[in-house]
């Protein structure tokens, strides 16, 4: 196998019986496999466990891990938290790329190696992965967002940036985070929106919308985002449904997280950072938000 295509992947799954299977056939079937998947299911009251177990038993390369079920889906923390107890798992220390994949996906079997192109063509790519796309109306439509972010359904961490970032927050907003202080570091960071990822749940479907809302409202919050690039953002936020109800949960998740003293990453030239982009991007002048 080439340097450049030893890659782990790591998936946390919750209650995705419905789903996974897909996910498990399309990693099955890539023209570059990974040397080693660790699939953790996190204390599903479905078949997830059942299903992967399975998988696990036909494919020596697959590692299924289980976790207690604490009773309630947690957003952010209890998605890390889960990625670390398969990260914990570990076999060989000798791999070039790390992927954190959800467990509700499909995609082409030389989705990988395509975008293992991508980061051998681009030395300075520290975080990509292929575009968020969503069935509606018949018709595969892509999950828009700023140039710089990967969806956290599919990232792909080259070894050198993974390093220097020195872990994953625990805590809603973990997978923006990360991007900005890869960029801070000197990284790049995109998604490669001709690699076409199925995204069988909306992002934040099983929370619901006003949950989705404010825990986005409130990763902000825990990001550091400039309070003026944060109104102007739920301004904005009002023409995309669900429209009024939207701005209101993310304005209001932003704010609670002040009266909550909700701890802030602990990151002062990061948060610096941020918001010097975010402002440089209000004066329309060059910025990481594209």
């Amino acid at each position: 196998m080439n340097i450049m295509t030893r890659y782990l992947i790591v998936t946390p799954a919750r209650d995705e019986a419905e789903f996974i299977e897909r996910t498990i056939l399309a990693v099955i079937s890539q023209s570059v496999r990974p040397i080693q998947w660790i699939i953790v299911n996190d204390g599903s009251s479905d078949e997830t466990g059942a299903i992967v177990d399975r998988y696990a038993e036909l494919h020596p390369w697959i590692t299924a891990v289980h976790r207690p079920n604490r009773g309630h889906r947690e957003a952010g923390r209890g998605v890390v938290d889960t990625f670390y107890d398969g990260y914990a798992r570990i076999i060989s220390p000798e791999w070039d790329f790390l992927v954190k994949l959800d467990a509700d996906l499909s995609f082409p079997i030389d989705y990988f190696e395509r975008c293992f192109a991508e980061f051998s063509a681009d030395p300075n790519l520290g975080i990509g992965g292929g575009g968020i796309y969503h069935e509606v109306a018949g018709e595969l439509r892509l999950e828009s967002n700023p140039k710089f972010h990967v969806r956290g359904a599919t990232k792909i961490y080259r070894r050198k940036c993974w390093d220097s970032l020195g872990g994953l927050l625990r805590s809603p907003g973990w997978d923006t985070v990360d991007e900005l202080k890869a960029n801070m570091l000197g990284w790049t960071t995109r998604s490669f929106l001709d690699l076409k990822v199925s995204h069988y749940r909306f992002t934040g479907a099983a929370d619901g919308a006003w949950k989705n809302c404010v825990k986005d409202g409130r990763a902000n919050y825990i990001a550091g985002y400039h309070p003026t690039f944060m109104l102007l953002k739920c301004i904005s936020r009002l023409v995309r449904a669900p429209y009024l109800l939207g701005s209101i949960g993310l304005i209001f998740g932003f704010l609670s997280g002040y009266g909550m003293r909700t701890p802030r990453v602990q990151d002062r030239s990061l948060i610096l950072y941020i918001r010097d982009q975010q402002v440089r991007r209000l004066l329309l002048q060059d910025s990481i938000w594209k």
